[in-house]
């Protein structure tokens, strides 16, 4: 199970299946390619559990980045020329996103990026590649990455009245790039509530009691060995007398 710890949300835990899973990717015979990595955002209020499924579906992915908006440039996550100490000459290192090559890069706190720095993830969402022209280097890097992105509402909470570019504070260009969008509300209700602290509860009361279950389990399954006996060995204890 993906994030058993985490209590409810399966519809999102479906949709994260499907992106570690990945889709084919087509390529139509005018050349055209058409990614088949699927693009998630998790949008909603704080407390929702949305950056603890971002780090575990980054820990469990195969090739998994995990980053912050905030704490990310567009040059981060894409790619940067740099000066090498001992020759002075000028090399290409590669962002989260080229790093994150077939595989899933999960960027938090997306809504917090600067603009300039949002604008650089078009082209990795939609044609997978990123283009650099700097300092006299001209190279398409390969980015096949896909991109789990989640959002905090703008207002500290969502608010219903407003459209959702107005709450996540996100262009509509961006939010069409994302094949999957979900909406995660904190409403309050008893019944939910109890349920989650009981799970909260469970969850902490028998941590590390499945690991030792497994381990009296293999200790169980094994065979003891049995020591041979005196005839067995070929050996008299009548002549060894």
């Amino acid at each position: 199970a993906i994030a058993p710890e985490i209590f409810g949300h399966e519809d999102i835990k479906r949709a994260l299946l499907l992106q570690l899973v990945g889709g084919c990717t087509r390529k139509l015979p005018d050349g055209m390619r058409i990614r088949g990595d699927i693009n998630i955002c998790l949008m909603g209020d704080p407390g929702v559990a949305k950056s603890q499924l971002l780090k575990h579906v980054a820990s469990i992915a195969p090739r998994g980045v995990y980053t912050t908006g905030k704490g990310s440039s567009g040059v981060g996550l894409t790619a940067a020329i740099t000066k090498d100490v001992t020759t002075g000459e000028l090399a290409l290192e590669g962002g989260a996103l080229v790093l994150a090559d077939r595989g899933i890069c999960a960027i938090d706190e997306f809504d917090k990026m600067d603009e300039g720095d949002r604008t650089a993830i078009h082209e990795v969402m939609e044609q997978q590649t990123v283009s650099v022209a700097k300092a006299g280097i001209v190279a398409t890097l390969n980015a096949r990455a896909a991109v789990l992105a989640a959002a905090n509402p703008l207002y500290g909470r969502y608010n219903r009245r407003k459209s959702l570019s107005e709450n996540i504070n996100l262009p509509n260009s961006l939010l069409s790039r994302f094949d999957l969008m979900f909406l995660i509300l904190d409403v309050a209700d008893v019944d939910k509530d109890m349920a989650l602290a009981r799970h909260v509860t469970y969850v902490h009361q028998n941590e590390g009691v499945d690991s030792d279950n497994n381990n009296t389990t293999e200790q169980s399954d094994a065979v003891p060995i049995e020591e041979d006996d005196d005839e067995g060995m070929g050996f008299d204890s009548h002549n060894a007398q």
